[in-house]
């Protein structure tokens, strides 16, 4: 039996860039010989997805879509009881490093959510799981923020495998230790969704995205298509199709404490 988060994520994989507009321009190709007009139709459409896509204006367009959420007040106390920071991918097998490491966004949330510590002294719960062999994203994330940033990890949650995991197990933990508000790393992009999730889960929940847009001036750079904004693109549109999801099959909420 398929795996169903394995089946999810190829199927986001087939569906999104760059895959997915690459696969629209061999299907035109494959198709011109006997279909010219849906041949040429579906390349054109492929090929302006990909440029489309890549274009950093429109990539911070979307993002905005996502909603932005203002930074986290770390001047006046916060009212919360713990920090939950979330994984965001592992960097396999860096040679530089011995092993596995945190991937960009994780590091990103690790720094964040270190610096949120620092500031409130709050205790921190890291989670994030790992794939067969590879060493789960909360025990990387509890390496980097003690022997990096200094700043202890009390709770580890090394199983889930996606954001409603996530949710769920930090929870488990939560509710264990007594603790019902928390302040929860993510990324602006995928922000709304994670605080959704923790709220179904029975948690109150005090946003602190890291990755915030700011609101620089238009350039034209801007128009100019590059790698970054592509990435930017998949990761947004990502989250448009999880939202989506949650939509047509919304969870049913936990008890509160």
């Amino acid at each position: 039996m398929i795996d169903t988060w394995f089946a999810k994520k190829m199927l986001a994989t087939m569906v999104l860039p760059p895959v997915g507009p690459l696969l629209l321009i061999f299907l035109g190709i494959v198709l011109v010989r006997t279909w010219p007009r849906v041949g040429r139709l579906l390349a054109t459409l492929g090929f302006l997805a990909l440029c489309i896509l890549s274009i950093p204006y429109i990539a911070s367009s979307l993002v905005q879509i996502l909603g932005k959420d203002p930074p986290l007040d770390l001047v006046g106390p916060i009212d919360a009881q713990a920090i939950v920071v979330m994984g965001g991918g592992v960097r396999l097998d860096a040679p530089e490093y011995g092993g596995d490491t945190l991937g960009r966004l994780t590091l990103e949330r690790v720094r964040y959510g270190a610096l949120v510590a620092r500031k409130t002294g709050l205790p921190v719960l890291v989670t994030g799981g790992g794939f067969g062999d590879t060493t789960p994203e909360a025990v990387l994330m509890r390496r980097s923020l003690e022997e990096e940033f200094g700043i202890p990890v009390r709770w580890v949650e090394p199983s889930s495998r996606n954001t409603h995991e996530n949710a769920v197990f930090s929870a488990t933990i939560s509710r264990d230790a007594g603790i019902k508000r928390i302040v929860l790393v993510a990324h602006s992009f995928d922000m709304r969704r994670a605080k959704a999730e923790f709220t179904d889960a029975g948690l109150d929940v005090i946003p602190a995205a890291t990755g915030i847009p700011g609101n620089n001036q238009l350039q034209m750079t801007d128009w100019i298509p590059t790698v970054s904004a592509l990435q930017t693109s998949y990761w947004v549109l990502y989250e448009m199709l999880a939202n989506a999801s949650r939509l047509f099959s919304p969870p049913v909420s936990l008890p509160r404490n």
